[in-house]
């Protein structure tokens, strides 16, 4: 029976653009591998590791697409704030209007509306004071109806560039999101194939070849009493326990359990029962968190290995780590000297 496999989110919501990463999905091509034990292991070895690069990358996708479906939104917001500002102004702009055109019409046929206007024509002191506080009156008035319109004119001016930028920005953050969509499609079938590839592989090996590659639970002279021992109160001791509770679940790629996990599907698993949401690829979880130093390890961290931080472990004390490490091995604790270290990060 075939073994059971998972890529992960469906195509509309995880993407990579793999190339912008200076990553590809090699196709398998790989020469079959010699007819003894190690060889079989070491083609298995192989082709599992760089479809784990490969199932890496595309839940790094997953998070760059969520940023750029939120940069859309935010930008289709802001073309819609642009848009009210810019009627608002535009409202204004008519209420003013009349004042401003009845005071530009009256400029044009000579009008005056001066202190000495109204001297010339009164009939009477009293005539002359009423005239002139009207004119007082009219002129603070028209004053701030001129004031107005200027702002108005200048604030609808200001969101006409607004909305043209925002509905532009929007326009551009749709088009890049779907630009990774596409790319997903295509990226995901080579995975496909990649992971036909490993399955193939696997289901060549006998039955002891498959319980060596599996190993043991716990390397030699330790076992989960003995870390749980060593754990300080806390949510990253918390986060230690979810994950060794989850020793012997399989390897499934794009799996983030509850019965089933890829490396950083278990870490996400494992913060979540603590209350903590962590990236979904090691990548973005390479760049979250606290950077820790090897030297200041402590449980619960998260190690990262490989130059490409393609894999991904949670430390659990005296140099070890609890991982899903890749196919065919189920979840287990190992040194951290069995991969190449690249970082740490605290969460």
């Amino acid at each position: 029976m075939r073994a059971e496999r998972h890529i992960g989110r469906p195509a509309a919501v995880v993407v990579l653009v793999l190339m912008i990463l200076g990553f590809t999905v090699s196709p398998v091509t790989a020469q079959p591998p010699g007819d003894t034990p190690t060889a079989r292991l070491e083609h298995l070895a192989d082709l599992s590791r760089r479809s784990e690069q490969a199932t890496e990358a595309l839940h790094n996708a997953g998070v760059d697409l969520e940023a750029k479906i939120a940069a859309r939104h935010d930008a289709e917001a802001r073309a819609a704030q642009a848009d009210e500002a810019l009627r608002v102004a535009r409202a204004d702009i008519a209420r003013f209007k009349p004042t401003v055109d009845k005071l530009a019409l009256a400029n044009y046929r000579g009008a005056r509306t001066n202190r000495l206007f109204a001297v010339m024509v009164s009939d009477s002191p009293q005539q002359m004071l009423d005239q002139m506080v009207l004119l007082d009156v009219l002129g603070a008035q028209t004053s701030r109806e001129v004031e107005g319109f200027r702002a108005a004119t200048a604030a609808a001016a200001e969101a006409a560039v607004a909305a043209q930028h925002a509905a532009e920005e929007a326009r551009a953050a749709s088009e890049r999101a779907q630009v990774l969509r596409d790319e997903l499609q295509q990226r995901q079938a080579e995975l496909e194939q990649q992971i036909e590839g490993v399955l193939d592989a696997f289901e060549a090996l006998s039955d002891e070849e498959k319980a060596e590659l599996a190993g043991t639970p716990f390397p030699p002279g330790l076992d989960a009493e003995k870390i749980m021992q060593h754990l300080v109160p806390g949510s990253n001791g918390a986060a230690v326990r979810a994950a060794m509770s989850r020793i012997g679940s399989p390897y499934v790629w794009g799996a983030t359990g509850p019965g089933q996990f890829d490396c950083s599907g278990l870490m996400v698993w494992a913060y979540k029962q603590v209350g903590k949401t962590l990236p979904r690829s090691s990548q973005a979880q390479a760049q979250g968190g606290i950077p820790v130093s090897r030297a200041n390890l402590q449980p619960g961290d998260l190690v990262i290995f490989y130059d490409d931080a393609s894999h991904v472990g949670m430390y659990v004390g005296d140099g070890n780590m609890v991982h899903a490490s890749t196919f065919g091995v189920p979840v287990k604790v190992q040194s951290i000297d069995r991969f190449p270290f690249h970082s740490a990060r605290r969460y």
